[in-house]
């Protein structure tokens, strides 16, 4: 008995020291990002994540404990160890399939691999699998096969794959059973407590690469799925809802209704330009880096710039229903998925229909990405072109046509187009996996230096754009907005998901109709890229108040605030301060100004929970 029941903690022991096996792979693939941690804090990560382990390990050890149980009972001949090798095996593979997604998804989304990373790979495979293109595949590979053979040399040494049942007595064999059932239950839950083991359980520092590697990738991945695929609820309960309905109506509300007016007619044709991936930390004068953008410091010297944006979220799905609706990123959600959802939110495209605007969006792949075709249809535009109705001679990207393309056959479009005219145009040079249909500018080979040629020639495009539209009739009476996306981690590479900087986006009004009085000047406001929507029906005389979540930034009663979220929490910038609070930890992982008053902070994180627990609770509302 005592021989069957050592079998039992060396399959325990077995499955602890791989996952420690996968932890220590993530901190050296990531080492660089744990310059100046100590040694001491590495070693925490293996004991805060141990209860993760353990309870990943009991579920692990459910099928083959029942197995051992039932053959027990009913089985006259020992259990053949070949089942428990294939288990074991399929177990290894899978387990070091995701430890390198993780690598790639940390990397890219600054998150460990979850959820939302399936739901994208369903809703659009082919982009995703594009997206990965500018990953080493072959790194990821090798490092996947090296912990499959490390486990499978591992089991041979730790596991018992020949141990015996003990003959014993029909109601030890009961009591034996029942305890090691309760024993596992037990180590699944993590605690002998009411509320089982959450992911908070791996957090112990403000450094957040520690906190996520102490996390088990696998029971983080599963638990993730879990509460996405059950009956949708709140996860962001912080405080009673009139209150975080109040919180929010209040920091929107104006004394005034009023605005600047910046444009020389009410009703100029708009072209808003969604720019693929591009973080302020390109352009020169929102504090980036020099010569990434040298033709966007031009825009910017004759345009109206808003110089201290932040985006909704960090990907295009969040980033659109931003711009077009006003509505903030869900962080674990996306809503432009759910068609029902959808149709509820408001949308420029009816608003500007509705104003006897010709409503388009051209966009260089496939607008069915994420059902953005569905979401265009259901707010009643007029006309979709993508890839679809682009020569294959002009298709050199993985995504679809190069920017450069798109802008000549939108200018050409226009020429025809009814007046007024209102158009999405979305880029996709800027994105992975940074291919080129011209040489790079930048001579580099690592991935920062392929972003910021992808950059720079989206850059070119639109000056060649610009300029070959001056030449059109339409251009005279024609406002372009200049928005991005999202922001990313490149070229820098040096914010995380929780910080603000990977939020910082620019936003520019540009063309002849903007006041001369007006042009090179720029708009320091604190805002989001959800402003867009009140601020551009504002400039027109057009209603805007059915867009609750989006401030009018012209108007000089508007409060400054800004509210950004990812996967694992969120962000809330106030002039005086900024936050960033950690969901799954429970805690605040960013503080901006570190002298602030503490009233000041809380105030800040206050506002943060407010709009983070009313924006999902209308999104269930929808």
């Amino acid at each position: 008995m005592l021989k069957s029941l050592f079998a039992f903690i060396r399959f325990y022991l077995f499955w602890l020291l791989f996952f420690a096996i996968c932890r220590i792979t993530f901190e050296v693939y990531f080492h660089a990002k744990l310059h100046g941690v100590s040694f001491t804090d590495i070693l925490k990560t293996f004991v805060y994540g141990l209860r993760m382990d353990a309870s990943a390990t009991a579920y692990i050890a459910i099928l083959p404990l029942l197995v051992f149980i039932v053959n027990w009972f009913t089985g006259k001949n020992h259990i053949s160890n070949i089942w428990l090798k294939v288990y074991t095996w399929f177990c290894l593979f899978f387990i070091s399939l995701i430890a390198i997604v993780d690598l790639g998804i940390f990397t890219e989304w600054g998150a460990k691999v979850n959820f939302r990373a399936f739901d994208t790979l369903y809703n659009a495979p082919a982009e995703s699998m594009s997206s990965t293109a500018s990953s080493p595949v072959a790194l990821h590979l090798t490092i996947g096969v090296c912990l499959l053979v490390i486990g499978v040399v591992l089991s041979y040494f730790v596991l018992d794959l020949n141990f015996k049942k003990p003959a014993i007595s029909a109601l030890n064999k009961v009591i034996i059973s029942s305890l090691l059932i309760l024993g596992n239950f037990i180590i699944l839950r993590g605690t002998l407590g009411r509320t089982p083991i959450d992911q908070s359980a791996g957090y112990f520092s403000d450094n957040q690469l520690l906190d996520l590697s102490a996390q088990n990738t696998e029971w983080n991945l599963f638990n993730n799925i879990f509460e996405n695929l059950r009956a949708p609820y709140n996860p962001y309960l912080f405080m009673p809802p009139a209150q975080a309905k109040n919180i929010v109506q209040q920091t929107f509300a104006v004394k005034k209704d009023t605005t600047v007016k910046l444009l020389t007619t009410d009703r100029p044709n708009v072209v808003i330009i969604q720019l693929e991936s591009f973080t302020a930390d390109l352009i020169a004068s929102l504090g980036g880096e020099k010569g990434d953008a040298p033709n966007f410091e031009k825009f910017i010297k004759e345009g109206l710039l808003f110089n201290n944006i932040y985006s909704a979220g960090d990907r295009t799905d969040k980033g659109i229903i931003a711009i077009l609706s006003g509505f903030p990123s869900q962080a674990i959600r996306t809503i432009i998925v759910d068609t029902t959802k959808q149709r509820q939110l408001p949308s420029l495209l009816i608003d500007f229909k509705q104003a006897g605007y010709n409503t388009t969006y051209f966009y260089g792949g496939g607008a069915e990405y994420m059902n953005f075709d569905t979401y265009m249809h259901d707010h009643k535009i007029d006309r979709i072109i993508d890839k679809k109705d682009i020569p294959k001679k002009d298709i050199l990207s993985t995504w679809g046509a190069h920017d450069d393309v798109l802008f000549k056959i939108q200018t050409k479009y226009f020429d025809t187009e009814p007046k007024p005219f209102f158009s999405l145009i979305e880029t996709l040079t800027n994105h992975e996996p940074f291919v080129l249909p011209v040489k790079p500018h930048f001579k580099g080979k690592d991935v920062a230096d392929m972003f910021r040629s992808t950059a720079y020639f989206t850059d070119s495009c639109l000056n060649d754009y610009f300029e070959a539209a001056k030449k059109h009739d339409w251009y005279k009476n024609t406002l372009f907005v200049l928005v991005a996306d999202h922001g990313h981690r490149l070229p820098l590479n040096t914010h995380g998901a929780f910080h603000p900087g990977k939020y910082h986006i620019p936003m520019l009004f540009y063309g002849d109709v903007i006041k001369p009085e007006y042009r090179g000047k720029r708009i320091n406001k604190l805002g989001n890229q959800t402003d867009l929507a009140a601020t551009l029906l504002a400039q027109l005389n057009l209603p805007h108040q059915q867009y609750k979540w989006s401030k009018n930034l012209l108007n000089p009663y508007s409060k400054e605030f800004a509210f950004f979220d990812w996967d694992n929490g969120f962000g809330f910038l106030l002039p005086q301060q900024a936050v960033s609070y950690d969901s799954s930890g429970q805690w605040m992982i960013y503080t901006k100004n570190k002298n602030a008053p503490k009233s000041i902070t809380d105030e800040t994180l206050l506002h943060g929970k407010a709009f983070m627990q009313e924006i999902f609770t209308e999104y269930l509302a929808y």
